[in-house]
C-alpha cells in the first residue's frame, strides 16, 4: 500500500472546526433549525426505519399499554378514596353496622399495585426494543456516510472544513438517533396521554372537564407568545456564543504570536468585549424563557382552584364523590403536560429532520467517476508516464493547467519547481487521479489511467508529503502503514534506510511507543522520517516527493537525501522541490508557470539559457550565501 495514498490533503481537513455554539434553556424557548425540504427529508429517513417497523409497532403498542394503565391509576385510586370516605362518615355519623370496607380498599391497592408494576414493564420494554431501532438506524447511516465518503472526491474536502463534516457524521447522526430512542416514544405516550386523560376527564364530569379546558387557551397563548420573545435572543446567543468559541480557537492557537507581538491585552479586550455580549444574550434568553414556568403554574393553579371550587360545590350536592373529584383532580395536573411536551417533542423532530436532511446533503454529493468494470491492473509498473495535451481546472472560467504535455521515460528523476500556485502539486493530484482532468490523457505504461483500477493506480505511487500524517499508534503501526503485513524485520529495514531507527529506539519503549493524537511527544522532523520510513518499506514502483526533507536538519538531510538517491534509482520519480540545490542532478526539471511549462530540461542547460530557472536558482543561491555572511559576521 503505498505511503499517504489514502490521506494524501488529510491535513486540509484539520483546517477548520465547527464553532456553532449550542443555545441553553428550556426546549420550548430554543433556536429550532428548521428543515428546507421537511417532507423529502422524513420520506428518506423513514426508508433507514422500514425494516424496523414490525419493531416499532410493538413498541407503540407497549407505550399506549403503560400510559393506559397508569391513566386508570387515578380512577381507580378515587374508588379507594370514595370506599375509605363512604365508611368514615358512616362511622362519623355512629350509622348502624358502620365500618371501613378494608378489604376492598386493599383489593383496589392491589389492582393499583399490579397496574403500575405493568406500566414500568412496558415501560422498559419499549425503551430496550427503540434503543435497537435507534441503533440499528444510526450503524447503517454512518456505515453509508463512511463509504460515501471514501468515494468522494478529493474537491470535496477542499470545499468543505472538516469541523462542518465532522458535525454532520457525529453530531447530526445522534441527534437522530437521541430523537428515535427517546422522542418517538414520548411523542405517542403525550398523544395517548392526552386522548385518554380527556376521555376520563368527560367519564367523570363533562363540566369539570369544561372548566379545565378553559385555561388551555391561556396556557397556548403564553408559551407561543414568550416562545416567539425568547427565540430571537437563542439565535442570537448561539452566534455570539459561536464568535466567542473562535476567538478562544485563535487566541490558543496563536498565543506564541499574539505574546511574541503584544497583542495579549488586545485579545483580552475583545474576549470581554464578546463575552459581554454573550452574558446580555444569554441573561435576555434564560429570563424570558425563565417565565415560560412561572406562568404555566399560575395558569394551572386557576384551573386547580376552580376545579376544586366547582367540585366540591358538587360534591356537596351529592352530583360526584370525592373519589371522583380527587381522580379529576390529578388528571387535571396531566392534562397540559402533555400539550407541552407534545409541542416540544415537534420542534425536536423539525431540528431531528434538519440534521437528517444535513446528513443527506452528504450521501447526495457527486461521486468519483467508478472503476470500468475490466479496468486494467497493471502489477509491476515500468514507470512510462506520459501527459498528453492535458487541460484542467478547478472551477470552469479559470484554468489552471492548459495543453501540459511531458513523457516521462523508466528510473527517470523529475523536478517539478515554479512559484507558489504554479500548479505543482495541482499536477501530482492529477496523476494520483484524485482530480479529473477536463481534457487529454495521463497514462501509465502506455495505458490511460482512466482504464486503470483507482485503487491499483494509488498502490503504483508513494508519495511522501511536507505535511506529515501520522495516526493515533505505535510508530511501527504507522511505519507498518505503507505494507500490509509487514513484518518487524521489514519495519526496522525501512528505518534504518530513512535514518530513523536511531531516534526511534531511542523513544522510551523504541517502535512500541504510542504516538499520541496529533504526535506530538516527537519533533516535527521525526515525524517526517517516520513517514519517509513508510515509503521506504511501500517499495512503490513510482516516487512522488514533496520537499520531503524540509523538516530535518542538514545533516539529517544529507543522509535521508543519500537513502533517497538508492530508493530513486532505477525508479521513476516526481520531486516538488522547492530548494533548486536538491535537484540539480534531476534527469529533466520542469519548470511550471501558471499551469504551463515554460522550460524544461537539465539544470546546466536551464542554467544556460540564463531564462527563469537560472534566475530563481540565483535569486536563492544569492540569498544563502547572504544568510551565512550574516551569520559569520555575528
Amino acid at each position: 500500500m503505498s505511503s499517504e495514498n489514502e490521506r494524501i490533503d488529510s491535513h486540509k481537513l484539520g483546517g477548520a472546526r465547527d464553532r456553532k455554539g449550542r443555545g441553553g434553556g428550556p426546549p420550548m424557548a430554543r433556536a429550532v433549525e428548521k428543515p428546507k425540504d421537511f417532507k423529502g427529508s422524513l420520506m428518506r429517513l423513514l426508508n433507514y426505519i422500514k425494516p424496523y417497523v414490525p419493531i416499532i409497532l410493538v413498541v407503540f403498542c407497549m407505550a399506549a399499554l403503560g400510559t393506559i394503565f397508569n391513566i386508570l391509576g387515578p380512577k381507580i385510586m378515587g374508588m379507594a378514596t370514595t370506599k375509605l370516605f363512604e365508611g368514615s362518615m358512616a362511622i362519623l355519623h355512629n350509622e348502624p353496622g358502620a365500618h371501613i370496607d378494608f378489604p376492598y380498599i386493599i383489593h383496589i391497592l392491589l389492582i393499583l399495585l399490579g397496574l403500575y408494576i405493568s406500566s414500568s414493564a412496558f415501560s422498559y420494554i419499549q425503551h430496550y426494543m427503540m434503543a435497537g431501532v435507534a441503533q440499528g438506524v444510526v450503524r447503517k447511516m454512518r456505515a453509508d456516510i463512511m463509504e460515501k465518503l471514501n468515494r468522494l472526491p478529493l474537491k470535496f474536502f477542499d470545499a468543505n472544513p472538516y469541523g462542518e463534516i465532522l458535525s454532520r457524521v457525529t453530531n447530526d447522526v445522534d441527534n437522530i438517533s437521541s430523537t428515535l430512542q427517546q422522542s418517538m416514544t414520548q411523542l405517542i405516550t403525550a398523544i395517548v396521554t392526552l386522548i385518554g386523560v380527556i376521555v376520563m376527564m368527560l367519564t367523570i364530569s363533562p363540566m369539570l372537564t369544561l372548566v379545565t379546558v378553559i385555561t388551555l387557551p391561556l396556557s397556548l397563548l403564553a408559551i407561543r407568545s414568550i416562545a416567539s420573545r425568547s427565540q430571537k435572543y437563542f439565535a442570537m446567543q448561539q452566534r455570539v456564543l459561536g464568535n466567542l468559541n473562535g476567538h478562544v480557537e485563535e487566541m490558543y492557537g496563536g498565543h506564541n504570536v499574539v505574546k511574541a507581538f503584544g497583542h495579549e491585552e488586545d485579545a483580552i479586550e475583545e474576549f470581554r468585549s464578546i463575552n459581554e455580549e454573550l452574558y446580555g444574550a444569554s441573561w435576555r434568553a434564560q429570563f424570558v424563557s425563565g417565565i415560560i414556568m412561572p406562568i404555566m403554574n399560575f395558569i394551572s393553579n386557576l384551573g386547580y382552584v376552580f376545579v376544586c371550587v366547582v367540585g366540591g360545590i358538587m360534591v356537596a350536592g351529592g352530583r360526584i364523590t370525592i373519589g371522583n373529584v380527587q381522580a379529576f383532580i390529578q388528571y387535571s395536573r396531566q392534562f397540559t403536560q402533555p400539550i407541552t411536551q407534545t409541542a416540544n417533542i415537534a420542534n425536536i423532530i423539525q431540528s431531528t429532520i434538519a440534521s437528517a436532511e444535513r446528513v443527506f446533503e452528504i450521501l447526495d454529493q457527486e461521486e468519483e467517476i467508478p472503476d470500468k468494470e475490466d479496468a486494467t491492473v497493471i502489477e509491476n509498473a515500468e514507470g512510462y508516464v506520459d501527459l498528453d495535451h492535458v487541460h484542467f481546472s478547478y472551477k470552469k472560467d479559470e484554468p489552471l493547467i492548459e495543453d501540459l504535455t511531458i513523457n516521462v521515460e523508466p528510473g527517470q528523476m523529475v523536478a517539478i519547481v515554479g512559484p507558489t500556485g504554479a500548479g505543482k502539486t495541482t499536477l501530482v493530484n492529477l496523476l494520483m487521479r484524485f482530480y479529473e482532468i477536463d481534457a487529454g490523457k495521463i497514462m501509465v505504461d502506455h495505458t490511460d489511467i482512466r482504464d486503470i483500477k483507482r485503487s491499483n493506480l494509488r498502490r503504483i505511487f508513494g508519495m511522501v508529503l511536507q505535511d506529515t500524517w501520522l495516526f493515533s499508534g505505535t510508530v511501527k503501526e504507522n511505519i507498518a502503514y505503507g505494507k500490509e503485513g509487514a513484518t518487524d524485520e521489514e519495519i526496522i529495514r525501512a528505518a534504518k534506510a530513512a535514518h530513523a531507527h536511531h531516534f526511534i529506539k531511542a523513544l522510551p519503549k523504541g517502535y512500541n511507543t504510542v504516538l499520541n493524537e496529533d504526535a506530538s511527544n516527537i519533533s516535527h522532523g521525526e515525524k517526517q522520517l517516520i513517514t519517509i520510513a513508510r515509503a521506504i518499506l511501500a517499495d512503490p514502483d513510482i516516487l512522488i516527493l514533496d520537499e520531503a526533507t524540509s523538516n530535518v536538519d542538514t545533516l539529517t538531510e544529507i543522509s535521508i537525501q543519500k537513502a533517497m538517491k538508492e530508493l530513486m534509482e532505477n525508479r521513476t520519480s516526481f520531486v516538488i522541490a522547492h530548494r533548486l540545490s536538491t535537484i540539480r542532478n534531476a534527469d529533466n526539471i520542469l519548470v511550471m508557470n501558471h499551469g504551463r511549462i515554460i522550460e524544461q530540461g537539465t539544470h546546466e542547460e536551464l542554467m544556460a539559457k540564463g531564462g527563469f530557472y537560472a534566475d530563481l536558482y540565483k535569486s536563492q543561491f544569492l540569498g544563502a550565501f547572504m544568510e551565512d555572511s550574516q551569520a559569520n559576521v555575528i
